[in-house]
């Protein structure tokens, strides 16, 4: 038993080495973009935290949503802040799921690079959105009387581009459209076209569904900004996923120059896509085995001809 678990353990320490260098090629090949990306998030948080500097607390817009939907409470905001976490999570963590699980089909960095590039377009658009218009904020802590509703002017230059935690939670102005449902939104669409199990496909639909109830319930948005960025979110990923070049497939052995030897990249391949390389060795020897078959029946036809 516990020379099988050392053999397994052993395997999957090759396999991790052997993903964590293909990775490594792909970001010193798509660093710019990756970069780019992280970037543009802390560009979006600077201009989320900016506009709190020009938000008035005033009445609260009437809202269908907020007659439909009971009011949760300050004390249970808790509950669609969770649900966001736990997609946010998960969907990470299957993002890199390549470097433990033998089925796989996407390759991490390559995931990543199309995510920042619907998350900037969205974000984009969405800076544009809250800029134009400032709205009073519905959430408990963007009302008349609250001393988070008004941001006070910063101290120094320096301070103007620094981004609490604080302030990501407590922020005001930043309406339309919702943030959280960018994220959602994105997340699930990338696991609908690349994930391999439809009842999480089922569940992840269902969760973004529930987080934009939550959302409007517990007043953290109006519902205008949850409608928005569904049908905005959806459109430009559909439109720009057209644009993008499609992921490369990981039963191609040559996308994979890893090693100098023939040896080398069969093993490193059969590491990285599990059985695919041995099937594929198998189909090969089966095609070779074909080819004998047919000259030695052609010489035997030859030489039969001959007598």
């Amino acid at each position: 038993m516990s020379l099988y678990i050392g053999r397994e353990a052993s395997k999957l320490w090759k396999r991790l080495c052997a993903e964590t260098r293909t990775e490594i090629s792909l970001l010193l090949e798509n660093w710019k973009y990756v970069l780019g990306g992280l970037i543009f998030q802390y560009i979006h948080g600077l201009a989320a935290r900016s506009i709190h500097y020009f938000h008035r607390p005033g009445p609260i817009l009437q809202d269908v949503g907020f007659y439909l939907l009971p009011e949760m409470g300050p004390e249970k905001a808790y509950i669609s802040e969770t649900v966001f976490t736990s997609i946010f999570l998960s969907f990470v963590l299957w993002t890199f799921h390549p470097f433990i699980w033998k089925t796989k089909k996407i390759y991490t960095v390559l995931v990543w690079c199309r995510v920042f590039a619907f998350l900037c377009a969205c974000q984009f658009l969405r800076i544009i959105t809250f800029y134009s218009t400032q709205l009073p904020g519905p959430n408990y802590h963007c009302r008349e009387g609250s001393k988070l509703a008004r941001l006070p002017l910063p101290d120094n230059i320096l301070e103007a581009f620094i981004i609490v935690p604080r302030g990501v939670l407590y922020g005001c102005g930043d309406l339309i459209f919702s943030s959280h449902m960018i994220f959602s939104l994105v997340f699930v669409r990338t696991y609908q076209k690349y994930g391999t199990r439809r009842f999480i496909k089922y569940c992840a639909w269902l969760l973004v569904m529930v987080q934009s109830l939550l959302i409007v319930a517990s007043r953290k948005h109006y519902t205008v900004d949850v409608v928005v960025a569904w049908y905005t979110v959806n459109l430009i990923v559909f439109f720009i996923d057209k644009k993008l070049p499609e992921l490369p497939d990981r039963s191609a052995a040559t996308f994979l120059p890893l090693s100098k030897d023939s040896k080398g990249r069969e093993e490193n391949h059969k590491l990285l896509n599990g059985n695919s390389g041995e099937s594929n060795d198998r189909r090969l020897r089966s095609q070779a085995n074909g080819k004998i078959t047919e000259h030695e029946s052609n010489g035997h036809v030859e030489a039969v001809n001959g007598v």
